[in-house]
């Protein structure tokens, strides 16, 4: 009898063990829960003073019950996506590679040469075009947007002086794997390579690209003075990002917990647009200082290059609305 008993308190105990793994929900070590945020930039980049924002409200608002880490810059945007569309991770601070996989006739939003301003981003993004972009996010990559972060204009940068499309022509442009950005820069002459961002940085250095375009906060945080000479002002793109959670683990939650994670997204997000507001311009200096010199482009050749491919985006993939309902917004 006593071997018998032996195994069958040894199978309760396993039992028991296993209950209140399953009990503990989305659960750390101690009893917290956990919230894993993971972006593609690495630390001094907005989105990741965003995903640190996060982190300092929601743990001291629930007096520790949360633990929240951050895994910056050791993975590319898409392959973030897909694990917090998994519930691998439980949010991201990311650029918006989200639109163009769950929302992608919407990913004008992210379109050079579409939005004229940061304002006029966001009287698009709270409207009906933005409203039904949401939905679409939600029902296609399981994800809840929590808010939106500014993170500037979209520069170019290069190791020579670029003032019309006629100097980057056959340029080897460092491009994130974007097809509507690569049609858009190839209309205009470039020779568009596609480097996912960790690895932004060496494929400057060792001449898979010639050059490269970027929020200023990314040009600075991967320190791209060391490999390029020149920060050309094309203003190409309003550049943003999100703060995501995965809506399986948010439903999970408690009522209370859910209300907590949503109004720290939004605030973290408010926070980081002040700071990125306030600070675009030191971005600026930082990068002067180091040694790259501004180059103000002949905009309006660039942007006259570039229509004949936007036109073309919004007839065949965008076809939710037009170019020209999207400047009226």
């Amino acid at each position: 009898m006593k071997p018998i008993l032996l195994v069958l308190a040894l199978a309760l105990a396993g039992c028991a063990t296993t209950a209140t793994e399953q009990a503990a929900g989305p659960a750390g070590s101690a009893g917290k829960v956990a919230i894993r945020i993971a972006s593609p930039f690495k630390p001094g980049h907005i989105l990741v003073d965003a995903a640190d924002k996060f982190k300092e409200i929601v743990e001291a608002r629930s007096g520790g019950r949360f633990a929240v880490s951050i895994d910056a810059g050791t993975k590319a945007e898409i392959e973030i996506n897909k694990m917090n569309s998994a519930g691998t991770v439980e949010m991201q601070s990311n650029g918006t590679n989200f639109l163009e996989l769950y929302a992608p006739p919407y990913y004008f939003f992210t379109g050079p040469y579409v939005m004229k301003d940061f304002d006029h981003y966001m009287r698009a993004w709270n409207g009906k075009l933005g409203q039904q972009a949401r939905v679409d996010m939600e029902k296609n990559g399981n994800l809840v947007y929590l808010g939106t972060i500014y993170r500037g204009q979209r520069w170019t940068t290069a190791k020579k002086p670029v003032y019309t499309p006629a100097d980057v022509y056959r340029m080897k442009l460092r491009l994130p794997p974007i097809p509507s950005w690569m049609a858009v820069w190839k209309a205009i002459g470039a020779e568009p390579v596609a480097v996912a961002l960790p690895q932004l940085y060496g494929s400057l250095k060792s001449g898979q690209a010639d050059a490269s375009e970027g929020d200023l906060p990314q040009v600075a945080s991967f320190k791209l003075n060391e490999v390029q000479s020149h920060l050309v002002m094309t203003n190409h793109l309003v550049q943003t990002g999100g703060l995501l959670v995965n809506k399986r683990f948010l439903d999970g939650l408690s009522g209370a917990d859910r209300d907590l994670v949503v109004q720290a997204g939004r605030q973290a997000c408010d926070w980081a647009n002040e700071k990125m507001k306030a600070g675009e311009g030191a971005y600026l200096l930082e990068l002067q200082r180091k040694g790259m010199q501004v180059v103000v482009p002949d905009a309006d050749s660039f942007r006259q290059k570039a229509k004949p491919a936007v036109d073309e985006l919004f007839r065949t993939q965008w076809s939710v609305t037009t170019w020209a309902e999207v400047l009226a917004q």
